[in-house]
């Protein structure tokens, strides 16, 4: 046989198997289809089994694809449903059932009493908070509501509550139980141990930028490190901002001198902020930075910086 035409039939036989391989992708793809319609007729048990088998299928005729992402629904927090029924709740009565506060109860939580409060002892709510929230088996939830009266008592009620699937419907199951508070929690000693001096280029430092951030005076850039954006509070909450004391983590803070660009430190800081209803005394923690001889406020990290952080 000529050289030639042996040349071009090898050539040729990459595309033909090609071509092959093609054709019976293309026919597995036909029976999977014709598989699922005759499931659909067939019934719901028939359609179940072909799209269980689908995805093998179709990883078997392709095995370079990447297998399908499943993502499973998170499971939604049901406090502020809590928080509502039971502040519809203590405020109805079973003698007025329909009462607009009676009803919500009602709609929230199917099947569970209203309360009898005795005629005019009614206690008044100041607030009804959801303070913490427990997923039990499945779908259960018990959230711990704080209550707190116009005579300034507070109490806790656990509500249950039951969420679907989904975690965007809720149904209040029984009836809610006082129980006791929250316990506190074990805080860890804060890093804070180096006093910087209150005459410090630091300590004035933050003193200029607070002043600026909480009273309006000077503007708030001129303090921040490159980068960082913060913009000042509005409206001017306070006429005066005094820094009562300033404790680092790290010694550099507590130097005499400025130390070299690029240092980082992390502060916190105790002021008492001034206004016509009185004082107030204020926290917040700080991270600066060392440039070109001074301080600069490189984080508010007991608030919101926006655009920037430490650098």
């Amino acid at each position: 046989m000529p050289v030639g035409k042996i040349a071009s039939r090898c050539e040729a036989a990459p595309v033909i198997a090609a071509g092959v391989e093609l054709e019976k992708m293309r026919r597995r793809v036909r029976l999977s289809r014709l598989a699922l319609f005759t499931a659909i007729a067939a019934g719901p048990v028939a359609l179940a089994v072909a799209v269980a088998s689908g995805p093998a299928t179709a990883e078997a005729a392709a095995p370079g694809r990447p297998a399908p992402v499943r993502t499973a629904a998170v499971a939604a927090d049901p406090a502020g449903y809590a928080q509502v029924f039971l502040d519809a709740w203590l405020r109805s009565s079973a003698e007025e059932a329909g009462s607009a506060q009676a009803r919500r109860a009602q709609l929230l939580a199917p099947g569970v009493a209203l309360p009898e409060p005795a005629a005019g002892t009614r206690s008044k709510l100041r607030s009804v908070t959801a303070v913490r929230s427990v997923q039990g088996d499945g779908d259960a939830w018990s959230v711990t509501v704080a209550v707190q009266y116009a005579d300034s008592t507070v109490r806790y009620f656990a509500v249950p509550v039951a969420a679907d699937r989904a975690g965007v419907s809720f149904t209040v199951t029984g009836a809610p139980g006082v129980v006791a508070g929250p316990a506190r929690a074990t805080v860890p000693k804060a890093p804070f141990t180096v006093s910087v001096p209150s005459d410090s280029a630091l300590a004035s430092a933050v003193g200029e930028f607070l002043g600026a951030y909480l009273t309006g005076t000077g503007e708030v850039d001129r303090y921040l490190a490159p980068g960082v954006e913060l913009a000042p509070v509005s409206p001017v909450p306070y006429t005066t901002v005094t820094v009562q004391e300033v404790s680092a983590v790290e010694e550099a803070a507590a130097a005499s001198q400025v130390p070299a660009d690029g240092t980082k430190v992390r502060v916190r800081v105790q002021a008492e902020a001034r206004d016509d209803a009185g004082h107030w005394p204020l926290a917040y923690e700080l991270a600066l930075t060392a440039r070109f001889g001074r301080w600069d406020i490189a984080a508010l990290q007991s608030g919101t910086v926006q655009g920037g952080g430490a650098r």
